[in-house]
């Protein structure tokens, strides 16, 4: 299941950045589900674990691709861990909802994502109400962004 906390959360990893730059690893980058979301969100194809192509910048190392991508990946390798996930667009939306399907995921939200048109769910960790539909999660989400 995903839980959100929206708003400042003192035990969230704000810089996801840094984060990511110390911590990465090359496996993370080279495991197939990652290949897809990198394919998916940055439109680039993993090379190596060291290397990727974009489209936009040619041969970049794994710290190059986008605060988005670099956050779902830690998302996936550190799930016991809670990062901002206000760096990522709504395109990472659906790789979270993916991720969360699998293992429990937390993350904390500055801003309204737009987790689609269809069902999910998602525990609002603020009021500790579920939520199964955009329509439902606006309201409450609203109240602390």
């Amino acid at each position: 299941m995903l839980n959100v906390y929206y708003g400042p959360m003192k035990e969230a990893i704000f810089n996801t950045a840094i984060y990511f730059k110390n911590r990465y690893e090359d496996s993370w980058i080279t495991d197939p589900f990652a290949k897809e979301m990198i394919r998916d969100v940055d439109k680039s194809e993993v090379l190596g674990g060291g290397v990727i192509d974009s489209p936009v910048l040619g041969k970049i190392a794994p710290v190059s691709l986008s605060g988005g991508v670099k956050t779902l990946l830690l998302l996936k390798n550190e799930p016991d861990k809670i990062f901002n996930a206000s760096t990522c667009g709504d395109n990472c939306a659906k790789w979270i909802l993916k991720m969360a399907e699998k293992q429990e995921l937390t993350i904390n939200l500055r801003h309204l994502m737009n987790f689609g048109d269809g069902a999910f769910t998602i525990r609002i960790l603020n009021t500790n109400q579920v939520v199964r539909s955009m329509k439902e999660l606006v309201p409450i989400a609203g109240l602390y962004v």
